[in-house]
């Protein structure tokens, strides 16, 4: 039987919606043994969320401690610099047949147009070593190079990022584009699949760490990647249904 070993790399969130600790909620849900790999901290600084990196030496002592660990699947969170997602990338190039999902969370107010850009150039190098990408529509139009106003610009970009090297995309489509839905689209170069919701009008912080932590523990249950992207909207609009004022309370839907 295969283990139900789960990796993730992460930064903590101060409010405990999104980040390592949403991870480690979910993975929990669907019972799995958890790992983590810190990759900053966070705090409120004037209303604002200021991110603080792991020391560069420590954090590449925390993936030499995983490296012998035999992970069914990894979900990458933020990473805060170049430094520390070169770090990563050469770790999960030496994990073989382990289920990578890339959250590639890209924007920041503090983040200038460089640092942003070098990012994009860095996360575009992760592609081909993951089994999905979950980005939200401004990041998908970073990565992309695309505008996305409407269902077929998402299409569009979801095209695109396959072409550039990711199996399986999916684009989270929150509520920029239809004020009553969120339509969220899943593409694997052949099939293109859209998921749907009602917005809900509660605290969404930490909505998608959330989805991409589910799917990564259900791709490490062995369900598929479009499969995983459909449960994984279920279970988000039921976490969203139940959160509270700073965090998301974790729902683990019945089949």
């Amino acid at each position: 039987m295969k283990n139900n070993y789960i990796l993730t790399i992460a930064g903590s969130d101060i409010l405990s919606g999104g980040g390592f600790q949403a991870d480690l909620a979910v993975f929990s849900q669907y019972r799995l043994f958890a790992f983590l790999a810190q990759t900053c901290m966070t705090s409120l600084e004037q209303g604002h969320l200021a991110v603080i990196p792991t020391d560069l030496t420590v954090f590449n002592k925390q993936l030499e401690s995983l490296a012998d660990i035999s992970f069914t699947a990894i979900k990458i969170g933020l990473l805060p610099a170049l430094d520390t997602a070169n770090g990563v990338l050469d770790f999960i190039k030496t994990q073989t047949d382990v289920k990578v999902v890339l959250d590639p969370v890209l924007v920041f107010k503090e983040n200038g147009d460089r640092e942003i850009a070098d990012m994009r150039d860095k996360l575009l190098e992760f592609f081909p070593y993951t089994a999905v990408i979950t980005p939200n529509l401004h990041e998908a139009e970073i990565l992309s190079g695309l505008s996305i106003n409407s269902l077929a610009d998402m299409q569009a970009a979801a095209r695109t990022l396959h072409e550039k090297g990711a199996k399986r995309v999916v684009i989270k489509g929150g509520a920029r584009l239809d004020p009553s839905a969120a339509v969220d689209v899943f593409y694997d170069g052949e099939t293109m699949l859209e998921f749907t919701s009602p917005l809900l009008d509660r605290n969404n912080n930490g909505a998608g760490c959330t989805f991409a932590a589910s799917i990564a523990a259900q791709l490490a249950l062995g369900r598929t990647p479009a499969e995983a992207a459909e449960h994984a909207k279920a279970f988000v609009y039921q976490a969203i249904a139940h959160s509270n004022e700073y965090g998301v309370v974790q729902y683990y839907g019945k089949e």
